[in-house]
Parts: C-alpha cells; sequence; structure tokens
C-alpha cells in the first residue's frame, strides 16, 4: 500500500519538488521585525538580501512548531486511510520533533488501525532531505512503510554532516553549540569544522586557521569518509557563499567525484541558527564518524596546516629562484 511522507522545512528541500513528488511539509517559522514568516516558498526567498540583513545586525528569531501544527497535516491523511512515515529534524538541535512524537502519540490513539511511523534523522537542512529524497524513492518502488523506515533509521547512522561558519556568535547565542567550550574561538582566523554526533547534536572536531583551509579540511573528510561515491547524490547547503560552495565542489571531484551533487541556499530558520557564510556538507559514508572523538579527528587541522606550510615555503623557494 501506498504511504504518505511528511518532513519540515528544516530539511532545505524546494517546495516545488515537494509537490510533484506528494511529501507535505511542516512550516517552520521565523520572525523579522516581529512578522511572523514561514520557509514554504522556497523560489521566492531572497538568501542574498536575508543574509546581508543579518550581515548588518538585523536580527531573526524562531519559535518551535506546536503539536497542533503536525496534528493539522497528518489527522486528514489518517482520516483518508492513508498510512504516514514522518521524516524530521534532529531531535538533538530542536524541540520540534518531540512535539511531534506528542502529536503521534495522539493520532495513533484515534487511528489505531492506521501505520504512523517517525523517523528522527539527527541532522538537518540537506542531511535531512537526502533521507527524505530517499524514502520518496523507495515508495515510488512500491516498498511498504515499515520497510523504508527501517532503511531510514539504519541510514542516519552513515550520514555525514560536516561543516562550517563564519561567526560562532549565532549558534552559541541559540544553543546549539553542544561542546562551545571545546572551541578557542574566531580569534586570529581560527574557523571551527563542526559535525552531528550520535545523538544529532552539534560539534566542533577541528579548529584550522583560515577559511580556505577550513574548507579544504571539509573535502579531505569527505575523501577519508564517503562510501560509493559515484552512487550518490550529496548536498551542499551555504548561507550566501557562493564561492566556497565552487571551491568545495572542485576538491570534492578531484577524487571521489559524487553521482550528483544537490546545492542549495540554507532556508531561513536554520539559517539564522548558523548565520550567514555558513557552508555545510552531507554525504553518507563512514557510520563511524557520528560517535568518533575529538582527538582522533582534530588531527586534520594539523594536517592541513602542515600541507599549507609546505605549500608556503614552496612558493617561497620559487620566489628565491627567481630572483636568483
Amino acid at each position: 500500500m501506498m504511504f504518505s511522507i511528511v518532513t519540515d522545512t528544516s530539511a532545505n528541500l524546494d517546495c516545488q519538488w515537494l509537490r510533484e513528488h506528494d511529501v507535505a511539509a511542516i512550516p517552520f517559522h521565523f520572525y523579522v521585525k516581529g512578522e511572523d514568516r514561514t520557509c514554504l516558498d522556497t523560489q521566492g526567498f531572497d538568501g542574498k538580501s536575508f543574509y546581508d540583513a543579518m550581515r548588518g545586525g538585523e536580527r531573526v528569531t524562531t519559535s518551535q512548531v506546536t503539536s497542533q501544527a503536525y496534528l493539522d497535516v497528518m489527522r486528514p491523511m489518517l482520516e483518508a486511510g492513508q498510512d504516514i512515515l514522518f521524516v524530521g529534524m534532529s531531535s538533538g538541535i530542536s524541540g520540534s520533533y518531540g512535539q511531534a512524537e506528542f502529536a503521534a502519540r495522539e493520532l495513533r490513539e484515534e487511528f489505531p488501525d492506521r501505520k504512523l511511523l517517525l523517523v528522527d534523522t539527527l541532522s538537518a537542512s540537506l542531511g535531512e532531505g537526502l533521507h527524505v529524497t530517499r524514502a520518496v524513492e523507495c515508495r515510488d518502488q512500491g516498498w511498504t512503510v515499515e520497510d523504508t523506515y527501517d532503511l531510514l533509521m539504519d541510514m542516519r547512522w552513515g550520514m555525514c554532516q560536516v561543516f562550517t561558519v563564519d561567526d560562532l556568535k549565532y549558534l552559541r547565542n541559540t544553543g546549539r553549540l553542544s561542546n562551545v567550550a571545546a572551541i578557542v574561538g574566531m580569534v586570529l582566523n581560527i574557523k571551527p569544522l563542526l559535525k552531528g554526533n550520535e545523538e544529532g547534536k552539534i560539534v566542533s572536531f577541528a579548529k584550522i586557521r583560515g577559511r580556505r583551509r577550513a574548507i579544504m579540511g571539509m573535502a579531505e573528510q569527505y575523501d577519508k569518509l564517503v562510501r560509493e561515491a559515484g552512487e550518490q547524490t550529496i548536498g551542499i547547503a551555504h548561507a550566501d557563499c557562493q564561492e566556497d560552495v565552487d571551491y568545495l565542489i572542485s576538491l570534492l571531484n578531484a577524487n571521489h567525484p559524487p553521482k550528483d551533487i544537490l546545492t542549495v541556499m540554507y532556508e531561513p530558520v536554520t539559517g539564522s541558527h548558523v548565520g550567514p557564510g555558513t557552508l555545510a556538507l552531507f554525504f553518507f559514508g563512514d557510520r563511524g564518524f557520528r560517535g568518533q572523538n575529538d582527538s582522533l579527528l582534530s588531527s586534520i587541522s594539523q594536517k592541513v596546516d602542515e600541507g599549507s606550510e609546505k605549500l608556503r615555503d614552496l612558493r617561497a623557494s620559487l620566489k628565491r629562484e627567481n630572483k636568483n
């Protein structure tokens, strides 16, 4: 039996694509100058203007979606005799998944003969969105809701999320960064590499001097961790830093080019938490990455710095030779 798929706007998927593939999205809300807005019009979202305003000091706030929002979307589906698979944002960074669970308990009592399964992707943005696209593929291929649920629950352990931000204040101010004490800070142009851990929380695992080197570190992680790159679509989300996206893509294609790369501008709710200039990479790879401790992963920053030091020494040597 075909089933309905529900997600939320944190999945960062184009709203037209969602409509074409019959996926319902719970709208998350954000507020600018006190005005309540939602993320349901991705094509009309002017990301550059939005992030430029944030750079200029515009304050953007968000609110947790209520259980009623899930009830309003899911109840009509169940009344129509449909089973539901909900694919949601990480419970480690938002209470929204908890509201979905609360709604599901009520609906299961109301519709005991229907199946209502919830997937906590432990991810956000395209880390969540790539789970949604896989769910659509499974449904279109005739999979049952139970089998699709089992697959997604297993897939989430292989979702690698690696990203860097321009300014930690956005994550710090909204409580989205779990080990902020482990980060020296954004002084001396030090950029953190961040990831989603086994609880779906955001943690820092490396500190690299310079934006360019941080992007190199992201690509190095991809090269080490990706599995069957040529068979998968990977994702890149950014908060108005297209040049960095282009540079990252060139690095990714150098050694393990993926089947395809889905690139999106961060939608405004998640974008308001990570801040302008954020660059994020999502792919399926080493299932141990989420749980690896920081000491093992921090060697990345040392290797990138060592590589940059060698490159700098080589350039200096060439300049001396040219002078002679």
